[in-house]
């Protein structure tokens, strides 16, 4: 079990990681929520199969209230939202109240924006189910969907603790586990070279992922996150760069539809089209030949999908919250752990753009 302490300028907490971690849940509310009047459960309908009965064992006592939503970004709409927060006031929830997430990146997301809007906020605990949630359950961000734009409707707003139980990510199929892994990739491209290279080393097949690798692989990713948020929680600055990837990925993603593609496998494409601007932009020295044969062995898709109109995306990039009056702000790398942000124009952006479909 290893503890990291996450510091933000509005609040410290732990991310307890390791197999068991959930259990700790009990003592945790004992110890810091001594007048805690309820327990309101957010899932989704796969997690609360496989494990919401484990979880209430370690609840026993508090009688918690349970909301399900449905699996993935179909959990982020306007209709779920209002839907958590009907049900959170039917049971009387009151400020003493706490949200605990339990579920992936979605569900946190879903649940973080339930805890900072209901009674103006009352607290919330992250305990992932997924690898993409090492990623999205630290940090604060939370926030539903928008038709017009991924995340746009949401807040900072950090959680009491992470507890980070390895034992959930056994039941994971293989997408979830590839989606997960992109952010595991993006976080050695912004900040370590020598995580890259034992990544590159040492993970050659996903479907063989020791529980040593994952472990490994997961606290060094929040460990590397903690140093980005430690600066910059409201995303002033350096924060953005925990973006790599994600102009484009989310165009993807909003184009094909929430659900139908999955964060992490749409992020990848947006790394592989960000590395090809780095080279041809900002001189980076990086075999992207190579890194595209890994990537594809681990099973990444490393092209648009087909029958992506190039302007829709555009149009969907331009939307995008790091967008900047009429050039879309993109993450760059100036060599491996060297990030940049970099403003292009919409015109170059389309020629880029076909160029990459083209590759």
């Amino acid at each position: 079990m290893e503890t990291i302490r996450i510091h933000t300028e509005s609040k410290s907490y732990d991310v307890l990681i390791g197999e068991g971690a959930s259990k700790e849940i009990g003592p945790f509310l004992t110890k810091h929520f001594p007048d805690l009047t309820k327990i309101f459960i957010i899932t989704d309908e796969t997690v609360a199969s496989l494990h919401l009965e484990k979880l209430l064992v370690s609840l026993k006592g508090w009688n918690p209230v349970v909301f399900t939503a449905p699996v993935g970004e179909k959990a982020k709409t306007f209709e779920v939202y209002y839907e958590a927060l009907s049900r959170a006031l039917e049971n009387r929830l009151d400020r003493k109240s706490l949200v605990l997430s339990f579920g992936g990146g979605a569900v946190g997301d879903l649940s973080g924006f339930v805890a900072a809007s209901f009674m103006r906020g009352i607290p919330f605990i992250q305990v992932p189910t997924t690898i993409l949630a090492h990623d999205s359950a630290v940090g604060g961000k939370v926030a539903i969907n928008h038709p017009l734009g991924k995340n746009m409707i949401g807040a900072f707003y950090q959680p009491e603790a992470v507890l980070y139980d390895l034992t959930f990510l056994k039941s994971l199929p293989k997408q979830e586990i590839r989606s997960g892994f992109a952010e595991v990739i993006k976080h050695a491209l912004i900040y370590d070279q020598a995580f890259y290279d034992w990544l590159q080393m040492n993970i050659d097949n996903l479907d063989s992922l020791t529980m040593e690798q994952l472990s490994y692989s997961i606290i060094k990713g929040i460990k590397i996150k903690k140093e980005f948020v430690a600066k910059d929680e409201r995303e002033t600055g350096v924060r953005a760069y925990l973006n790599f990837g994600h102009t484009l990925g989310h165009a993807i993603e909003a184009e094909m539809g929430y659900g139908n593609f999955t964060h992490g496998e749409a992020v990848m494409i947006g790394m592989v089209f960000a590395l090809k601007l780095s080279i041809g932009m900002l001189g980076l020295s990086f075999d992207l030949n190579k890194f595209i044969e890994w990537i594809e062995r681990l099973g990444f898709e490393t092209n648009l999908p087909p029958d992506l109109s190039l302007e829709r995306l555009h149009t969907r990039m331009s939307q995008d919250k790091k967008s900047f009056g009429s050039s879309i702000r993109f993450v760059l790398l100036e060599s491996v752990g060297k990030p940049k942000m970099q403003e292009i124009s919409g015109d170059v952006l389309v020629d880029k753009l076909k160029s990459f479909c083209l590759c």
